[in-house]
């Protein structure tokens, strides 16, 4: 084993909600030091989205796992000039504030790049940072409303349905940490950094793949299909006796197989159905026809009988099932990281598995401010002047009051605040 693969990477994230801090998290979980820069008094407002535990949040402790908090009020001259000391060593900039946000504080990129020129500095936004909605606020149903993702997603004739997560929220976040891989391996070559401008609204279109192909070649724009897939079939889920089955068999090996198990010997050879692109143009047809098959079935049986005969399918599991089930277990995919006042704060693995240089698994999402000493004394600033910085309210050391309870003296989240939206959002 070498260690973490980012172990020398230091990334700051001006973060809030989900974009950018799950950008940050991918880049935490690879190694590198992610300092989380928060606004003193409640800092980043996801600390105030429920459920609780003992005044936390906990989606909060779970979504900046791995990283360190530091809080410095970016609107105090003092509290810039901090932060600007910690801009000077740091490899990756990530924020995710409405287009120009940083620039009124005189931190947007032309600025920064003055202070560091190797700094990689990645904007997350809605829309992204110039075009005609570049200012506008723009959470992740609003990407998916306007990428046409729910306008696909749903029962045909139903209401518009958004994905059940906030599909463009986290996606940004793995776009932006992709393009930071990327931007630093051509740092390695030029020396130089650059500016990484990655947008919700972008990540979504991105996945009209199918989409694409058939509207460019034909013209036609695709609807929702509840669960079937667009191009192929049969490729959803059907109702079973005591619940539901999915399965896809698209190939004739496996549509030969599914018939089999099915007793559907009266379709198996019909030549309307010879290929999954006909058969998916005749789902109206087709569709009854096994789902009158699979209502004989138990879910379990049916599962177990497609497995056998080498047909694709699972049941549809809820989070109850998945946060307990045997697989993820196996592959010790749960962790638990540890929090000052929590305890032990079960984490959903990363995906990532790497032979040598495997995720790191340090620590829950920290409180606020707990690591704004540490990391300005390891940037070269003197105790001295970190006390007097807490002392004119530009920094925060440790948290005040509780992440769900007063903010105190600091108030609402003064470094930022008016700031936060057109960001990437909660879903």
């Amino acid at each position: 084993m070498t260690g973490a693969s980012l172990a020398d990477l230091r990334v700051l994230e001006v973060g809030v909600f989900m974009a950018a801090p799950f950008a940050g998290m991918q880049l935490a979980d690879l190694g590198a030091d992610v300092v989380k820069v928060e606004p003193p008094g409640r800092g980043d407002p996801a600390r105030q989205v429920g459920p609780y535990l003992s005044g936390e949040s906990s989606p909060f402790v779970r979504l900046n796992r791995n990283k360190r908090s530091v809080a410095i009020d970016l609107k105090h001259d003092e509290g810039r000039a901090a932060f600007e000391h910690l801009v000077a060593s740091a490899d990756v900039l990530l924020q995710n504030l409405r287009p120009g946000a940083m620039d009124s504080l005189g931190l947007g990129y032309p600025r920064l790049r003055e202070l560091n020129p190797r700094l990689v500095y990645v904007s997350l936004s809605g829309w992204g940072q110039d075009g005609p909605r570049a200012k506008l606020p723009g959470l992740d149903v609003m990407a998916q409303a306007r990428a046409g993702l729910m306008s696909i997603t749903g029962e045909p004739g139903g209401a518009p349905a958004k994905v059940g997560v906030p599909l463009c929220d986290l996606t940004c976040g793995l776009y932006a940490a992709l393009a930071t891989l990327a931007a630093l391996r051509t740092r390695d070559v030029t020396g130089e950094g650059q500016h990484v401008d990655v947008s919700l609204f972008e990540s979504a279109v991105s996945f009209g793949i199918w989409e694409a192909g058939k509207f460019f070649a034909t013209g036609e724009v695709g609807g929702p299909l509840g669960s079937a897939h667009q191009s192929t079939a049969p490729y959803q889920a059907f109702a079973t006796a005591d619940g539901w089955v999915t399965f896809g068999a698209v190939t004739p090996r496996t549509w030969r197989a599914a018939c089999a198990v099915l007793d559907l010997g009266e379709i198996v050879d019909d030549p309307r159905y010879a290929e999954a692109y006909e058969r998916q143009l005749l789902r109206e047809h087709l569709v009854p026809v096994i789902e009158a098959a699979t209502r004989r079935w138990r879910t379990d049986a049916l599962v177990a009988a497609l497995e056998e005969a080498g047909v694709p399918c699972a049941p549809i599991a809820d989070y109850g099932e998945v946060f307990g089930d045997e697989h993820l277990r196996a592959r010790d995919f749960f962790w638990d990281a540890p929090h000052p006042t929590l305890g032990d704060v079960r984490q959903i693995g990363s995906p990532m598995r790497l032979s040598d240089s495997p995720p790191v698994r340090r620590g829950a999402g920290p409180r606020l401010g707990a690591d704004t000493r540490d990391v300005l004394a390891g940037a070269g600033v003197q105790e001295s002047e970190i006390d007097r910085l807490v002392m004119a309210g530009a920094i925060q050391c440790g948290e005040v009051g509780s992440a769900a309870g007063e903010a105190g003296e600091s108030g609402s989240t003064t470094g930022l605040a008016g700031e936060t939206t057109g960001k990437g959002g909660n879903g």
